[in-house]
């Protein structure tokens, strides 16, 4: 697993280096910006709160002469909009500057608006992957590695499943056909991984089978 800087060069879209010999380019695609924008940048909850905080402006200076209301009411609703609307741009050019791509070897993430890096986890490298569904068919898929191998959370975000910062799980965000893409992984995973057990099952609600020798799971599921 390694991190390549920049794609001033790349070979092509989200690859900084041409594709082995052999190795077959699976699916490509990139986050929805209106949907990262809901599940990563929390526009949506943002929103509900500065309504919130409008109205109980507007209670508080209930009774006081037009002028007295309207600017603080007004200025209130210009600085929610301006903050909605950055987070709304950072968002679209967060989705705009992402790159996945699925090879039947292994799975590339070119991320970062500023600066760039491309992330190359091997399919072998994987011990599982969760699918958390969203409306419209589109979803996240989350990915954990094997062994020691770890990615800074503040190098991944937003494309690190929440929350969880001990333990970061890179993370494909609001991708549409979630679910389609989910099964491309296992397809490739199985393929590569032909001495191993890949098993489908709900990854939070149904405890883990015990390891054998040379068994591992991938698990492709609501997260």
């Amino acid at each position: 697993m390694n991190a390549h800087h920049e794609h001033e060069f790349e070979a092509a879209p989200g690859l900084p280096e041409p594709l082995p010999q052999g190795e077959r380019l699976l699916w490509q695609g990139s986050p929805d910006w209106r949907t990262l924008a809901i599940h990563a940048f929390h526009v949506r909850k943002l929103a509900i709160y500065f309504a919130g905080m409008f109205g109980l402006q507007w209670l508080y200076l209930l009774g006081e002469p037009g002028g007295a209301l309207l600017m603080p009411l007004l200025t209130s609703a210009v600085l929610a909009s301006v903050a909605l609307g950055l987070l709304a741009l950072t968002a679209w050019f967060s989705a705009r500057t992402t790159v996945y791509t699925l090879t039947d070897r292994r799975i590339l993430m070119r991320i970062g608006i500023v600066l760039t890096l491309t992330f190359n986890l091997p399919l072998r490298k994987l011990a599982a992957a969760a699918i958390r569904p969203q409306a419209k068919g589109h979803g996240d898929i989350a990915l954990t590695l094997t062994g020691e191998d770890r990615i800074a959370y503040l190098n991944l975000w937003p494309h690190a499943r929440p929350w969880l910062l001990k333990q970061p799980q890179p993370s494909l965000r609001c991708v549409p056909e979630a679910q389609k893409i989910g099964a491309l992984v296992l397809q490739a995973w199985t393929a590569q991984n032909t001495d191993t057990l890949a098993i489908l099952g709900n990854t939070e609600q149904t405890p883990a089978p015990a390891r054998q020798p040379r068994e591992r799971e991938i698990a492709a599921a609501t997260a």
